[in-house]
């Protein structure tokens, strides 16, 4: 007689959340949508795994389209460890943001952008908003805005600069919304999605490091893209949003471009 208990029930393979198909994207695209939220090699072990976690519930809101918020909120926990120990404070989020602006340690753009992910999570709290209130693409970019203040609290005093030209066209492309209707449309092959996704993870690096070699061939392919697609788009706010893109992207290409004497 066997007396073995039976084999498990094989593991089910995750399927695709239906509320997410109307991103266009697959799995591998969402990977490559939030290849850009680098982890700063500075940070605690604590900020890190919250950060990555964040990263990774946006990558699996292919499966489950409530990680996408769920990624936003986690993310401030990383924001909020940061910010007290930067400013010796032990303060609610919202004044920690507001310090960090009056202090110059993030640009003003960058704390409303962070404000609104803390708004959402007190919303979260009060039950007036939902675990599916954002769009996987959305969450890219509110994350992203986490990713880039963990980025400058950590940095040594000594390093901080004065915002330049770069700076503030990133600014400005973190407070624009990616043109509504135009997700997972492309013209020649080029989806806008990924590369919107592409350009930001580019300038971003740059902020950060700078870009090597591969990074600028990258750079330049995106602007060839660009210069493809603008005017090839007829909606105005679309276009715009795209010109933007490219101006902050040649913005980044002028200083790897050689001059001659």
């Amino acid at each position: 007689m066997n007396t073995l208990p039976p084999p498990p029930d094989p593991l089910l393979l995750p399927v695709r959340d239906p509320r997410a198909r109307d991103l266009g994207l697959d799995p591998a695209d969402m990977h490559a949508l939030v290849a850009e939220l680098v982890l700063p090699g500075n940070a605690s072990m604590y900020v890190m795994s919250a950060m990555e976690t964040s990263r990774e519930l946006i990558r699996h809101s292919y499966y489950r389209y409530e990680f996408a918020t769920v990624a936003v909120t986690h993310s401030l926990f990383a924001l909020e460890h940061v910010l007290a120990q930067r400013l010796a404070a032990n303060e609610p989020l919202h004044d920690l943001i507001e310090r960090a602006a009056d202090a110059g340690l993030i640009t003003a753009e960058l704390a409303a952008e962070l404000d609104r992910s803390r708004l959402l999570r007190d919303q979260l709290t009060q039950g007036v908003a939902s675990s599916a209130a954002l769009r996987p693409i959305r969450a890219v970019v509110m994350v992203r805005a986490v990713f880039d203040a963990v980025s400058l609290l950590l940095r040594p005093p000594s390093a901080a600069e004065p915002e330049d030209g770069l700076a503030r066209l990133w600014g400005d492309h973190l407070r624009a919304l990616f043109p509504d209707g135009w997700r997972g449309v492309g013209f020649d092959g080029v989806d806008l999605v990924l590369l919107d996704a592409g350009v930001a993870g580019l300038v971003q690096s740059e902020l950060r490091r700078g870009l090597d070699d591969s990074g600028v061939a990258i750079l330049r392919a995106c602007i060839a893209d660009l210069d493809k697609i603008v005017p090839l788009i007829n909606e105005e706010y679309c276009a715009s949003y795209f010109a933007k893109l490219r101006a902050m992207a040649q913005t980044v290409a002028v200083r790897y471009t050689p001059t001659t004497s």
